[in-house]
């Protein structure tokens, strides 16, 4: 049956393809006598087999996609499923007592799980408990016969459909097989969002519904321009989605004549367009867009894609080539980012109310548990730095004392460096993201201490309008436009440039075509996007004049009391 579906457009680009549902199945069950054991023991030794071959293609693949240091986290996950000890005691509950294995399998299980967590002066022990937590749910949907979800393991032509995507399962996205992905949940900003615009990956979010209303297999038309969906639709209406998306091609490639120009306005103004990237996988969409310069290298994803903290080496080696990699270009690495809804497995962080508003990013640096991870995180950067324009950027950043003790562990650390006798760069520039409002009122006492701003319009925000940007329900508080958001830009952008620094902008707002008018209006040094929004972006300034984009920003500022009454003021300056 034809059915339409609204949601917010988060990347650009139409697909039409069937849909893989990326939802955690109903693994409940009831526990049940049994007379024939041995036909139980059979369904389990079926069950550890079907187990065993899948742990070991997701194993290979993991190998050949991100390496054989982040694959052998599934060798302790075959290991389990051999493990004769903890195998025979599920076959002995079967038997000694007559009940199911799904019964025996969560008993025996649950046993050591609690045994290992328990240990908790044994970081390995707990990292087991992690380890039969997830073996015991695979061989459970076996039992059940039922199918885990694994989005590394797609290898065909789909749309993948969840309630929500993390940033890891957005990671592990092969953009040669999955063509879109539509969620329940989140907003524009949202992190598989903006994951969805780097691997140039058409997404609509926030449809409340879709999980509800797809079943796998189901043909699934999607228009992430405009945030259309429709499921199992007619021949005439998958055309016109296909036709769509040719249009969307052919745009595409006007705007890629512009990969090699420079970034000016009609009346000759130079800005930098810089792109935001994850991993140094992304340079390919870097160059290939045409970007000049990194403006955001979110360094969380060396965290999260490893399973265990990422070594020292390990970061030298990634940040060394994408420094190289940029060949003199400037790159702003930003410290891990690690908190909120990014997470680190191997990292106990406490429960709390609202982890957003908690300890996160440079909060846990500078704390006691995260101080040998920052600590190791700078002598990586300070020893890459002599392989490019290096710059190093801390986030969520509210005081300047926060700030002066970050930049003092910098400074201890790179002396260390230096009477070690290593190379390091003597033109590395830090700053800090701009994107708690506190900071963004006292950036003229920053301006005097750092080095650059770059602005994080996505929290900045919704700390400023008390809005989740997560959270569809208040989405239209989420108003990049609002002239309270606007007054806070210009005000990190004027003192910036009284102390004779830079401030560029790292949020998706530095990409919105609406507010680039305005942006270059307010004198914004540096744009830094999604790669995928930088020749568009560069179309867009070629057509603007900086005099009368500053007489907009002007009007916006003094006269506009409402995001809408700015939308139409913009409207009248930019055909």
């Amino acid at each position: 049956m034809v059915e339409m579906l609204k949601g917010i457009a988060a990347s650009d680009g139409v697909a039409v393809a069937k849909a893989y549902l990326l939802v955690q199945p109903d693994l409940s069950f009831s526990k049940v006598s049994v007379e024939d054991t041995a036909a139980e023991e059979a369904r389990l030794d079926d069950a550890l087999a079907k187990s065993t071959a899948e742990l070991q293609q997701i194993r290979d693949k993991a190998a050949q996609t991100l390496g054989e240091a982040e694959a052998q986290v599934f060798d302790a996950h075959l290991m389990v499923l051999s493990d004769p000890e903890m195998i025979g005691q599920i076959k002995q509950n079967v038997t000694d007592n007559k009940v199911n294995a799904e019964a025996a399998l969560k008993e025996v299980t649950d046993m050591y799980i609690g045994m290992f967590e328990a240990m908790d002066d044994n970081a390995y022990m707990q990292e087991r408990a992690a380890d039969i937590k997830d073996v015991a749910k695979r061989i459970l949907a076996h039992l059940l016969n039922v199918t885990l979800p694994n989005p590394s393991m797609i290898n065909e032509e789909v749309v993948v459909v969840a309630h929500d995507l993390t940033p890891s399962d957005t990671a592990q996205l092969d953009r040669n097989f999955v063509k879109a992905f539509v969620t329940d949940i989140g907003g524009r900003t949202s992190h598989s969002a903006i994951m969805a615009r780097s691997l140039e990956i058409p997404a609509i979010v926030g449809t409340m519904e879709i999980t509800a209303k797809v079943k796998a297999g189901d043909i699934l038309a999607v228009n992430g321009i405009i945030g259309d969906v429709i499921v199992n639709p007619t021949d005439d209406q998958a055309a016109e989605f296909v036709e769509a998306g040719k249009a969307y091609a052919d745009q595409k490639a006007e705007w890629e004549k512009l990969k090699d120009a420079e970034t000016v306005t009609a009346d000759g103004k130079h800005f930098e367009l810089a792109a935001n990237i994850g991993t140094p996988k992304d340079l390919e969409g870097v160059h290939n867009n045409g970007a000049e310069a990194v403006g955001l290298y979110r360094t969380e994803f060396l965290y999260m894609d490893s399973p265990d903290f990422p070594t020292e080496e390990d970061q030298y080696k990634a940040y060394k080539a994408v420094l190289e990699g940029m060949a003199g270009k400037p790159v702003v690495v930003r410290t891990m980012d690690i908190g909120g809804d990014k997470e680190l497995p191997y990292l106990k962080l406490p429960h709390e109310m609202n982890p957003f508003l908690g300890y996160r990013a440079l909060r846990i640096s500078l704390s006691e548990l995260g101080d040998d991870m920052f600590r190791t995180q700078l002598r990586a950067l300070l020893r890459a730095s002599a392989h490019g324009n290096l710059r190093i950027m801390f986030p969520m950043v509210a005081t300047l004392k926060e700030f002066r003790t970050a930049k003092k562990m910098y400074e201890e650390e790179r002396q260390k460096l230096i009477d070690e006798g290593v190379e390091i760069s003597n033109e590395i520039q830090v700053g800090i993201m701009i994107e708690i409002p506190a900071a963004a009122v006292l950036a003229d006492k920053f301006a005097k201490e750092v080095d650059f701003f770059s602005i994080g319009t996505n929290d900045l925000i919704q700390y400023t309008m008390a809005a989740d940007r997560m959270n569809e329900r208040v989405s239209y508080l989420y108003q990049p436009y609002n002239p309270s958001i606007l007054r806070l830009i210009k005000n990190v952008i004027d003192s910036a440039h009284a102390e004779g620094k830079w401030a560029g902008m790292c949020g998706e707002m530095a990409g919105d075509q609406t507010a680039v008018p305005l942006l270059v209006g307010m004198g914004l040094d540096e744009f830094s996007m999604s790669a995928t929004s930088v020749l568009k972006t560069r179309s867009l300034m070629k057509r603007l004049s900086t005099t009368d984009m500053q007489e907009l920003a002007k009007r916006a500022l003094e006269d506009c009391d409402t995001m809408e009454e700015v939308v139409e003021l913009i409207e009248q300056y930019v055909k």
